[in-house]
């Protein structure tokens, strides 16, 4: 009976050793790798391996168990808030500290995961940084709220000094200096985030003499993110800054410097022939924005003469 009851008691606690699959909401979505739930087959399979050799250390792998100190796709880091602007009436460019003055050490327009807890649910999602990948002691995000979004309840409780986690680098595009022609990108509303690093990038190096030319499409000229950014690097000999507004129908209310880097209505395949006719070298198009976005422009790249190992889809 003693043995019964000891045997008993060693599965009880494998069983509370074994991982938890994680719900559909803490997926991201964005296709990173690792993705939430390749850590938990890897970890399942771990905990099978060291279950039937009844063996618990195997339960840790190659892994440290220490607190780790350096970003990594695998595992939550603690940073916290030290500061968050309001830009528009729902988006927020949020700063977070790093120790001393250390740096975050990404690629121009990786991203990261953000993980959130809403009502007792974990909930995670991708943002990519727009500060310069050099910046030291903090790096930011750009955040667009939403009346229904689980994660942006969590980010509008936000205040200065809490402590939010996040996991990464992820991203499948890797900036190189004079790597290309000529840049071309498209972005709709929060997809200029990934934009914002890769000018920095370019404009912060005088050796690299890339062409940008950058589309923003937003719905009014208030909802133009990082306007003075944007504008500062319009004044680069090798940077064009264009804007298209789907709710706006009148040049006369726009200020004089916008006037004639302004189109109504949407992006479509009349003006990406346009843009791309008129880049000055050979461009490469990179594409951020909903999905129903980046599909429509990948399309109409491909119909104005781009082949498919042109353009990068954020």
């Amino acid at each position: 009976m003693m043995d019964e009851r000891k045997e008993d008691d060693e599965e009880e606690a494998w069983l509370q050793l074994r991982p938890v699959e994680p719900l559909p909401s803490q997926c991201c979505g964005s296709g990173c790798s690792p993705c939430v739930f390749d850590l938990y087959n890897r970890d399942l399979a771990r905990w099978e391996a060291a279950r039937a050799s009844k063996d618990r250390s195997l339960l840790r792998g190659k892994e440290s168990q220490s607190c780790p100190s350096k970003l990594n796709p695998e595992t939550f880091l603690a940073f916290y808030i030290s500061t968050m602007d309001k830009l528009t009436k729902d988006t927020y460019r949020v700063r977070f500290a790093l120790p001393g003055n250390s740096q975050l050490g990404l690629w121009p327009g990786q991203h990261l995961i953000l993980r959130g807890i809403v009502d007792g649910l974990e909930i995670q999602r991708a943002y990519t940084p727009i500060s310069p990948v050099n910046a030291e002691g903090y790096f930011e995000v750009l955040i667009k709220c939403y009346q229904t979004g689980l994660m942006s309840r969590y980010v509008e409780s936000w205040r200065a000094g809490d402590t939010t986690f996040w996991r990464g680098p992820f991203g499948g595009f890797f900036y190189k200096p004079n790597q290309y022609g000529e840049l071309l990108m498209l972005a709709a509303g929060t997809g200029l985030a990934p934009m914002v690093p890769i000018l920095h990038s370019i404009t912060d190096n005088a050796d690299d003499e890339t062409f940008v030319t950058l589309v923003g499409c937003f719905k009014t000229f208030e909802d133009i993110y990082l306007k003075t950014f944007l504008q500062e690097q319009a004044h680069f000999w090798n940077i064009r800054t264009f804007f298209v507004l789907s709710q706006e129908n009148s040049l006369e209310q726009l200020p004089w410097s916008y006037r004639g880097k302004t189109r109504f209505g949407r992006l479509a395949q009349d003006l990406i022939e346009e843009l791309v006719g008129s880049c000055r070298r050979k461009p490469f198009a990179l594409v951020c924005g909903s999905t129903e976005f980046t599909k429509d422009m990948a399309r109409c790249l491909l119909r104005a003469g781009l082949a498919e190992d042109s353009y990068f889809l954020f």
